[in-house]
């Protein structure tokens, strides 16, 4: 008997199933988002130390960004077939492992193009991990899905910490093989998440349905629901990570020092996790639209702050805002639509939610540097705002819709 399985026979009487196969979703989450970070924050650097043109530093990082566009829909409709916990223990494997060892056999043999293909592989381990949050709902009964889906985003908080801990502390781990340690550490947490997942236990619901009727996509993506929660992601996402890209540049041609630049970012990680602790339940009191509104306002408030001054404060105030608005996007977003879907329509509408979703953050990663170098700080976030607006407008509409067929009903 496995160490969890032990665990559980005694903990079952007081946790019920579906919380602690949330739990394993949020420990998963929690090491997938270590991975994430570390390359975010490792990758650029080791690409600079490695690349044959300084230009191509950032690479690896696009690279992460184009394995998870390129892996997303795939990865949705092969879990569709299999399984969740098949597909998300193929992910680990080939992903996590796969491009953990890639990566630092590549900086091993100082080949940048065999890092460049690990950080790709662990773009894929991204591409499955990203459906954590939607496994959530498969997994708990109705009243506990937008709760489940907020606490598996939970799993970002510890990430916070431990993701730049990973990337700095652990860059010696291998006295042989500098910045090697950290993608090995990577490729050793993707085990434990393959450990944890064989834990995992789908119920039968929440597993795909042989001979389902699945209507056609174009049929589905004309609901306004499905509208509303993919433009509240994808723009929430691609404001988010265009915006937190440019905030080191911004800060350093300010003469901010990289431990204030760090610590700006490590609480912008916290403002994205920290509020999942409430997401849920404001979306179970509130309702999705209060939400995906207060998380517009946050951003109106983030674009605004960064405009009013230059000092640390203004840059962490900006940043706390932004991480919190994009929470309430996703979160809001990606609770609405598993509300829009049968179990047999499943696969296609979370994998072209997310392939949506993840062509605008690559395209919001490409255009940071473009951005702020042509327009500055101050005119970049204000560039924002019609997107915001948009998203606002949206939610609006949507309201309408649902108080009119509340009055027909």
């Amino acid at each position: 008997m496995s160490f969890l399985a032990s665990v559980e026979e005694f903990t079952v009487p007081l946790i019920s199933r579906e919380k602690t196969n949330v739990l394993i979703l949020v420990i998963c989450q929690s090491l997938f988002t270590v991975a994430a970070i570390t390359v975010m924050t490792l990758s650029g650097v080791v690409g600079y130390q490695m690349s044959p043109n300084p230009a191509l530093a950032t690479l690896p990082i696009a690279l992460m960004m184009l394995g998870t566009v390129v892996s997303t829909l795939p990865a949705s409709l092969f879990m569709a077939k299999v399984g969740r916990r098949v597909g998300f223990i193929g992910g680990a494997l080939v992903g996590g492992i796969g491009g953990g060892l890639l990566s630092m056999v590549g900086i091993a043999l100082d080949a940048f193009w065999l890092f460049c293909g690990g950080n790709l592989l662990l773009g894929l381990y991204q591409g499955f991990a990203m459906y954590y949050r939607f496994a959530a709902v498969d997994v708990a009964s109705p009243a506990f899905r937008s709760r489940a889906i907020s606490l598996v985003m939970v799993g970002g908080v510890v990430a916070a910490f431990l993701g730049p801990w990973n990337a700095s502390e652990l860059s010696n781990l291998i006295e042989a093989i500098p910045m090697g340690g950290p993608y090995l550490m990577l490729a050793i947490q993707s085990l434990i998440v393959i450990g944890l997942l064989s834990q995992l236990k789908v119920p039968a619901s929440g597993e795909p349905q042989p001979g389902s009727y699945a209507r056609p996509m174009r049929e589905i993506m004309k609901q306004p629901s499905v509208v509303l929660a993919v433009i509240a992601a994808a723009v929430g996402y691609a404001i988010m990570i265009l915006v937190m890209s440019a905030t080191p540049l911004a800060m350093s041609a300010l003469g901010f020092d990289m431990k204030q630049i760090a610590f700006i970012m490590q609480w912008h990680v916290l403002g994205m996790f920290l509020p999942s602790f409430i997401t849920g339940s404001l979306i179970a009191r509130f309702g999705t639209g209060y939400v995906l509104l207060s998380g517009c306002t946050l951003m109106v408030g983030s674009a605004l702050f960064a405009n009013s001054g230059h000092s640390l404060a203004h840059f962490l105030v900006a940043l706390v805002l932004l991480g919190v608005g994009w929470n309430f996007l996703f979160v809001g977003g990606s609770a609405l639509l598993s509300t829009t879907h049968t179990e047999a329509e499943r696969g296609k509408v979370q994998g072209i939610n997310d392939l949506i979703i993840f062509s605008f953050v690559a395209i919001g990663s490409l255009m940071s540097g473009q951005l702020v170098y042509w327009l500055g700080w101050e005119a970049l976030n204000l560039a924002m705002l019609p997107f915001i607006f948009l998203v606002a407008v949206t939610t609006i509409w949507w309201g309408m819709i649902q108080r009119k067929l509340s009055y027909q009903g």
